[in-house]
């Protein structure tokens, strides 16, 4: 197990190319079991997750080529359905929340698809009864084995339905979409997800032969069809990791530039951090965070009363960034309450910024508020463990501006999600070793 060493209190400067997003490139690989035609995507991250994503479509069957750094081409035309009976299948599915989603493509291609209980992020349920509850109204038979916590849909022939998700899942709506574009007739999705990663993996369905309208919408209408062909495919640049890097360069007093964000694809992300307090300027396609000599003030709302950012359903702000919110309010002149509402353990990662001089009160499993230092207190360098992705990359922001070499233990979690960290940070003028 890894850790990094962080030595605090360095500014950073110079210009920063987004990776491509995680999100988006797990569905968008999952995609190429729909079927025998080769596909290439472009602007994969090379991040634990895909790669062990590569990895598990590779032993099923899927010839993968790596045509150049973050760009691949991917075969399903020998797929090994015995596969599913091993060992190393239930392995590699349990150790990967993105393995949930080739359950979809599979089932309408072959008439079956399974998965152990997926794994991921420890930031609290999440369950999966959106995603078979689709595949069953598409005509799945669904069964569970309680003691090898295993999934299998099975379907002769899948048909189209209208299908009312109970939440706004964007994996789960992935996986019925996926399934919907090979099924007899037309189906609809109510309350479907309509993030930009969603709609990406719409284009690309379509660019494969799919017909899919209301793209952006949150009721999708597919009309499926006998088969689907290869195609290209390029991915967005990532916008947590963009939100990532506006919140370091905020903390740490820097002046970066954030290379080609795709400024369309953010939605209220410059705008929250601009409520924090944070400037940031459009040039182009690229986000300009100047060096907050003064700090940054959080803006109350209009009557006075103290901010409030929680997370929801796209377009409503993104809950992948609520933890490096959080984080950014620590300095700023002013407070504000974290209402992190679909996840119930994703902040108790506040204890280690407590610890490290952070004001910070935590309310309850879903609520924190946050009293910022206006920078008028360093927070203290200390040894702490990163319990999920997007802690563990608001505990390295935490690192960076404090006074003191810092230890983050458990490093795989932030490696799951961005791609070679330490490198691109010590290029703009950071201090972190790998150990």
């Amino acid at each position: 197990m890894g850790s990094f060493q962080i030595e605090g209190g360095h500014k950073l400067n110079g210009d920063i190319h987004p990776q491509g997003a995680k999100n988006e490139a797990l569905q968008v690989i999952c995609a190429c079991l729909l079927t025998d035609q080769e596909i290439f995507i472009n602007n994969i991250p090379e991040i634990i997750d895909v790669k062990k994503l590569l990895d598990m479509l590779s032993s099923l069957g899927v010839s993968i080529k790596k045509i150049s750094n973050n760009k691949y081409s991917l075969k399903a035309d020998n797929i090994d359905l015995n596969y599913f009976k091993s060992p190393s299948f239930k392995e590699k599915g349990s150790g990967l929340r993105g393995s949930i989603m080739i359950v979809g493509p599979m089932l309408a291609r072959f008439g079956k698809g399974y998965i152990p209980r997926p794994g991921g992020d420890k930031i609290g349920r999440r369950r999966l009864d959106t995603h078979f509850e689709g595949l069953i109204k598409l005509g799945a038979n669904f069964r569970y084995n309680k003691e090898e916590k295993f999934y299998g849909v099975e379907s002769k022939s899948l048909k189209g339905s209208k299908i009312l998700l109970d939440q706004a899942s964007v994996t789960g709506t992935a996986n019925i979409l996926m399934a919907a574009s090979l099924a007899n007739g037309i189906t609809e999705i109510y309350n479907a997800a309509c993030e930009p990663y969603i709609q990406q993996l719409c284009k690309m369905l379509v660019n494969m032969g799919a017909k899919i309208s209301g793209i952006g919408s949150n009721l999708l209408k597919i009309e499926g069809v006998n088969c689907l062909n290869g195609c290209q495919h390029s991915v967005l640049p990532d916008m947590i990791e963009i939100g990532s890097l506006i919140g370091m360069a905020a903390m740490t007093k820097s002046s970066i530039t954030i290379k080609n964000v795709s400024w369309k694809n953010l939605g209220q992300i410059p705008d929250v951090f601009r409520k924090l307090g944070i400037k940031l300027t459009k040039q182009g396609d690229d986000i300009l965070i100047p060096e907050h000599k003064n700090g940054y003030e959080i803006q109350n709302y209009i009557d006075g009363s103290v901010l409030t950012v929680s997370d929801a359903p796209w377009p409503g702000f993104t809950p992948d960034l609520l933890s490096i919110v959080l984080v950014v309010a620590t300095q700023a002149r002013g407070s504000v309450l974290i209402h992190q509402k679909m996840f119930e353990s994703r902040l108790f990662f506040v204890d280690k910024l407590i610890d490290m001089g952070a004001k910070i009160i935590l309310c309850d499993p879903h609520r924190a508020n946050v009293i910022g230092h206006d920078f008028k207190s360093q927070l203290k360098a200390t040894t702490m463990v990163s319990p999920d992705i997007r802690a563990g990359i608001s505990l390295l922001i935490a690192a960076l501006s404090a006074k003191g070499t810092s230890v983050i233990n458990n490093i795989e979690q932030i490696d799951r999600g961005y791609e070679n960290i330490e490198t691109r940070l010590n290029n703009l003028g950071a201090k972190i070793k790998r150990v």
